[in-house]
């Protein structure tokens, strides 16, 4: 008996630290390089804050949470080739915070056809949230109700001449819907629209048409690199023009691409001021990034960081042995969970997540000021 005893307590010890150090793989295929590589970065960065420390305490009902990064060179083709590895390599349960919105349109048939949830898609894209697609939930707020918070910024500011200038992809087409919703409600018309390639595009052109124009503002609908190099190419020759751009370059990587340019531009933001401690969620955020000696969090790692929460919250609610299939379900049956000051729900009728959205711009001190 005592054997048997000593045998027992031995197997109990192996079960228990099986199960300590098992792992739910979720999977991450993003532009780690590529035009928008620096909000990425961030944006991961605090996706691992919140679960590193997760993980510290215990993980998930026992589980560590183990984030697969890979990089799909922010080309939607490659993220859709990651992203199917992701599946059938590494059995990821989830696809999570992938950047871009032709990208997350990549992932969709493959969400149909495996049966897994993409949780956070960092992309406002509405053919996310309408119709309802059973496998997307989504954490941030559309990049439509965003531009139309530009242009009655701008409006309100007294700024009637307002040109347009999109990425020629699907991200810029469904952003400028959302500035002609702007338009319609102002009573404007756009002085200008312009398409430019997502690869390569000739900003020193684009720059003449706008001072041609007469805007008094350009509202740039495109990637951090991107709108960055067309900031540049709108101030050396001579354009003030005021320049707004949408949530997806909320990081500071962006603000370093502008360099010098960067005073005055304008970024919409869909999460809370980065330094507003009156919301848990920034003190928290803030708190772990102390602790791993980071001087602080941008927009772009609060969206992470939430993204994140959102995950951790559905993995608990799928139970010890999480599938694809249960997260998906346990994510839809989230109502009124608080985030740290933000209520998220879901249903099957909505899986819009968040409706905040907000307004920053760059100061002086090279930092989102609101």
């Amino acid at each position: 008996m005592r054997i048997v005893a000593i045998l027992y307590g031995a197997w109990m010890c192996l079960a228990l630290a099986s199960s300590a150090h098992a792992q739910i793989r979720i999977g991450q295929p993003s532009g780690f390089t590529g035009s928008v590589a620096s909000g990425v970065k961030e944006n991961t960065v605090g996706a691992k804050l919140y679960l590193d420390s997760i993980n510290r305490q215990g993980g998930v009902l026992g589980q560590q949470v183990e984030l697969i990064s890979v990089d799909d060179q922010f080309d939607p083709a490659t993220t859709a080739t990651q992203a199917t590895r992701l599946i059938t390599e590494q059995q990821v349960i989830a696809l999570f915070l992938n950047r871009g919105t032709p990208h997350a349109q990549a992932l969709l048939p493959l969400l149909a056809e495996y049966r897994i949830p993409l949780v956070g898609p960092s992309t406002g894209a509405m053919t996310l949230h309408d119709p309802v697609h059973p496998w997307v939930f989504n954490v941030r707020a559309p990049y439509q109700r965003e531009a139309v918070r530009g242009i009655k910024h701008l409006v309100s500011l007294g700024i009637t001449r307002i040109a347009v200038l999109q990425t020629d992809d699907s991200f810029g087409a469904d952003a400028a819907i959302g500035a002609d919703i702007g338009f319609v409600i102002a009573k404007l018309k756009p002085v200008l629209v312009k398409k430019f390639p997502r690869e390569k595009p000739d900003f020193t052109e684009l720059a003449r048409l706008v001072q041609q124009s007469n805007a008094q503002a350009v509202l740039y609908l495109g990637s951090s690199g991107n709108v960055a190099n067309g900031v540049k190419a709108l101030r050396e020759i001579g354009s003030t023009v005021q320049v707004v751009t949408l949530s997806n370059n909320a990081s500071e990587g962006f603000i370093k691409l502008l360099g010098p340019h960067a005073l005055g531009v304008i970024v919409t933001q869909v999460f809370p001021n980065e330094r507003a401690i009156n919301y848990r969620l920034i003190r928290e955020a803030q708190s772990l990034a102390k602790a791993q000696g980071l001087v602080g969090v941008s927009p772009a790692m609060i969206e992470g960081f939430a993204a994140a929460k959102v995950l951790v919250e559905g993995l608990r609610r799928a139970g010890p042995r999480p599938t694809p299939s249960g997260l998906r379900d346990a994510l839809e049956g989230i109502r009124k969970f608080d985030l740290g000051g933000l209520d998220i729900s879901y249903s099957p009728a909505s899986h819009s997540g968040l409706d905040f959205s907000d307004l920053s711009i760059i100061g002086a001190n090279g930092k989102f000021m609101r």
